[in-house]
This record gives structure tokens, C-alpha cells and sequence, in this order.
């Protein structure tokens, strides 16, 4: 009797030492299968925050400005967003570098916002929730200084895209650019 007890107990642990590797085992599936189904999940919610393919595209964008007149403006896209060009008049030049720096609220010289005198090349989106400024159509408001007026919220801007009266807090962005030619300009 005592033998057989004996090999009860035995077969008891070789079971249990059986069963705990078949539970090892499905624990380490589980677990496996898990962070499978998480990573399923979790990839197309990363990969929609990237950019899209046409954005991507846009990160450049060539001009060429050889049609625009002094006193003439254009509006584009780069990166989905409007860029304002003006071929500015001697007197908008002028009216821009005689400009006191102290009277500003956002200080910066227009030779620092510019590559050409002539040429001034900005991002059209109010610096204060984001209005895109009026300004850039023959007859369009221009603002107090001649530059742009936001709709939105009553900032101003002068003809360096500077601020100069409303809540707007900087002056509108100069986006990178680069003249490759006279006529032929590249943003972005």
C-alpha cells in the first residue's frame, strides 16, 4: 500500500509539473498575442498623424514672379497654408525702412524680413488666431499702414508685414525662401 501511494504522489507531481509548463506556455502566448493585437492597433493610429502624401509634396514650391508689377500681389499655397508675395513700390520700400523700431511692438528691421527690396515674401496668417489678412486685392483694405488688415480681430500690419495696432502678438512669418533666378523663387 505504502508503494502505491508512493506512486500516486509521483504521478500527482509529474502532472502538476506538466500542467504548470502547459500553463507556462499559454500564459507566454497570451501574452505574445497581446502585444500582437496592441501593436495592430496602435500602428494606423500612429501613422495617421504623419503628414500627407500631398503635404509631404508641397514642402517646396517654385514661383516665378516675373508677371507681377510693382504695386502687385499673389497669394499661394505652401504646405496648405497661404504665402502672401508683393513686388512692393519705391514708396512702400521707403514707407518700410523709415520705420522708428521703437514704436514697434515686435521690432525687426525690414532688411532683416528681406532678401530683395522689392520683393516681400510672407506667410498670410494673422500671428493672433490665425485670420488670413486682408490686404493682398487691388481695393482690399489694407490696414492703417498700408500692409494688411485681419477681418478677425482688427490687427495691422505694415508693407513689411509688421504689426502695428491690434492684439496680434509678432508680426507675420517670413516663411524660408530662396531666389533662384531674377524671376524664378523658391519657398520652402
Amino acid at each position: 500500500m505504502g508503494n502505491t501511494a508512493e506512486k500516486s504522489v509521483a504521478n500527482s507531481v509529474a502532472n502538476s509539473v506538466a500542467n504548470r509548463g502547459r500553463r507556462d506556455f499559454i500564459v507566454v502566448a497570451t501574452n505574445a498575442m497581446l502585444a500582437v493585437g496592441a501593436g495592430a492597433v496602435a500602428y494606423p493610429l500612429i501613422d495617421q498623424m504623419n503628414p500627407a502624401a500631398d503635404t509631404l509634396a508641397l514642402s517646396s514650391v517654385e514661383v516665378d514672379i516675373s508677371s507681377l508689377e510693382a504695386g502687385q500681389a499673389i497669394t499661394i499655397k505652401w504646405r496648405g497654408k497661404p504665402v502672401f508675395i508683393r513686388h512692393r513700390t519705391p514708396a512702400e520700400i521707403a514707407e518700410a525702412e523709415a520705420v522708428d523700431l521703437a514704436a514697434l511692438r515686435d521690432p525687426e528691421t525690414d532688411m532683416a524680413r528681406i532678401q530683395k527690396p522689392e520683393y516681400l515674401i510672407i506667410q498670410g496668417i494673422c500671428t493672433h488666431l490665425g485670420c488670413v489678412p486682408l490686404g493682398q486685392k487691388i481695393g482690399e483694405v489694407k490696414g492703417d499702414w498700408g500692409g494688411w488688415f485681419c477681418p478677425c480681430h482688427g490687427s495691422h500690419y505694415d508693407t513689411s508685414g509688421r504689426i502695428r495696432k491690434g492684439p496680434a502678438p509678432t508680426n507675420l512669418e517670413v516663411p524660408p525662401y530662396a531666389f533662384l533666378s531674377d524671376s524664378i523663387v523658391k519657398i520652402g
